[in-house]
């Protein structure tokens, strides 16, 4: 077991508010690391140290700042697999999906790198004789980045490299069951030879976390608000942020509807859901919620979707399984209340019970010991309601309902009627309906024959509605949240040009008209 503290610039102090355990959910008797907290001045501190450090590394320019990027990418590979090990121990991400999750860090450090040369401004014609106009990307300053541990490092990248490579310093607070990944990520991003203070790392609970944000805010010390987690809390924090006239990058929780028309490929769309809706223990934010299946193809499909359940192998998250356990006791408890939510009217398929995978309500062919960890069992909710909660609210675990549906349109109003935006889903192989629900679903992401999971580095990530603000992280696209567009006018004129005024004037003949006579050209 490792004890980890906040790593701050030198000769910051972050203040002690306790200590917590991170435990290996997979083995409760595996204490992973020992936490000690910072409290909300020591979030305070971090934040005036960043401010100190910004305006240093926002001088380096931005093609080197790149290669620091790049440095960050070759050293995580180089420690990939041990990262990746580290992931599944922590958190329970079975090893192949920590594989990927470690990856997505290079890859987000490999396209970063080419836009610390393409930080692009702009030159704009002028109305006015002798003068240029130019526009420039300039950093915001100080981020202030929070992140969930459902992908404990894959997501921090996102945040973390871009707002860097724009030459921002970065306060970063990791979820408190993901310290010692978050310790594992500052370790490599500093052995790259980011300078001091430049990123800071506040192992904190979340009041605390809270406390210190609106107190650096009030002191402007933060520029930005980076946030992914729930929606309850992104509201909150968006709140707060509005207060102090900032737009924070808000990625929140997610409903994601899967449509399943008559023409999909059957077999597609059932491997398609079977991951999308239990992968990572359905702990992602683009984890499926609800398959609307037409009612022509309900009864197959459903019974395709719960014999793939059923034989899915669930466990031991070193070995090769769909899932592993859920994260934390914390998630747990959360998810067990999910289970109160189905009802009579419901058709429960996928396992012989719900709740908890024990000894005592055990699963066929789980892999490993159950007692271990917290495992559950998948649930496969039929018979879903739009009035239904389970319907209308994320669901954070290994659990998705079916719904029926009679037409595209009632598909369409059905995916966005729980108000969430984030990802989506459909199975057709009509590209008329695949862009007819692209035009009227409200995700930010759509895929066609594909599951609702799946990002890449290049490509904007982000939704709407109770899934966030319409900020975007990925791709080019996210350079929006970590620089700001600066205006410049220069005027060589010799003398005062005023615009609107001594512009440039060209007198056209308004009163002229053709000449339509049948004899022209005779």
């Amino acid at each position: 077991m490792r004890t980890i503290s906040s790593a701050l610039a030198e000769g910051v102090v972050a203040g002690t508010a306790g200590t917590l355990d991170s435990v290996n959910p997979a083995d409760l008797t595996d204490v992973v690391a020992r936490v000690e907290l910072a409290s909300a001045q020591g979030f305070v501190a971090a934040c005036r140290a960043a401010r100190s450090a910004q305006p240093g590394w926002a001088a380096v320019p931005a093609p080197v700042r790149g290669q620091v990027v790049s440095a960050i990418g070759r050293i995580v590979a180089e420690n990939a697999e041990s990262l990746a090990r580290l992931v599944t121990r922590e958190v329970g991400k079975p090893l192949a999906e920590a594989r990927g999750e470690v990856q997505e860090i290079v890859d987000t450090c490999d396209f970063f790198l080419g836009e610390g040369r393409r930080l692009y401004g702009e030159t704009v014609p002028s109305e006015m004789t002798d003068k240029q106009l130019f526009t420039f990307r300039t950093p915001v300053g100080v981020a202030a980045v929070i992140t969930a541990g459902n992908f404990p490092v894959a997501v921090p990248s996102w945040y973390l490299v871009p707002a860097l490579l724009c030459g921002n310093a970065v306060v970063w607070k990791p979820a408190e069951y993901a310290a010692a990944c978050a310790q594992a990520m500052y370790e490599l991003f500093a052995a790259a030879g980011l300078p001091d203070g430049v990123l800071q790392l506040v192992q904190a609970d979340g009041p605390a976390t809270f406390d210190g944000l609106t107190a650096a805010l009030g002191e402007r010390l933060v520029d930005k608000v980076g946030f992914t987690g729930s929606t309850a809390v992104g509201e909150r924090i968006g709140e707060l942020c509005g207060r102090h006239l900032q737009s924070p990058c808000l990625e929140l929780g997610g409903k994601n509807p899967m449509v399943v028309t008559p023409s999909a490929d059957l077999p597609l769309a059932v491997e398609g859901a079977l991951f999308a809706g239990f992968g990572t223990a359905g702990q992602r934010c683009t984890s499926l919620g609800t398959v609307l299946v037409h009612s022509s193809l309900h009864d197959s499909f459903v019974d395709a979707l719960a014999s793939a359940v059923s034989a899915a192998p669930i466990g031991d998250p070193t070995q090769s399984v769909l899932y592993g356990p859920l994260m934390s006791d914390r998630f747990a408890k959360r998810y067990e209340s999910y289970l109160e939510w189905i009802s009579s009217t419901h058709r429960v398929l996928g396992s012989s019970a719900i709740g908890r995978i024990t000894s005592t309500s055990p699963r066929e062919g789980f892999v490993g010991d159950p007692d271990a960890g917290l495992y559950y069992h998948p649930v496969i909710v039929d018979g879903v309601k739009p009035d239904d909660q389970i319907f209308r609210e994320e669901t954070f675990g290994p659990i998705i309902g079916v719904c029926r549906y009679d037409t595209l349109d009632e598909a369409i109003t059905l995916a966005n009627l729980p108000g969430y935006g984030l990802s989506s889903s459909i199975y057709t192989t009509d590209s008329t309906e695949a862009f007819r629900f692209r035009a009227g679903v409200g995700a930010g992401m759509v895929s066609v024959n594909n599951s609702t999971s799946g990002a890449e580095a290049h490509l904007p990530f982000g939704g709407n509605g109770r899934s966030g603000n319409g900020s975007r992280q990925s791709g080019r696209w996210v350079l929006d949240q970590f620089t700001r567009w600066q205006a410049m006018n220069w005027d060589y004129s010799g003398r005062l040009q005023k615009a609107q005024m001594d512009t440039a004037v060209i007198a056209p003949n308004l009163t002229f008209r053709l000449d339509t006579d049948d004899t022209i050209g005779r």
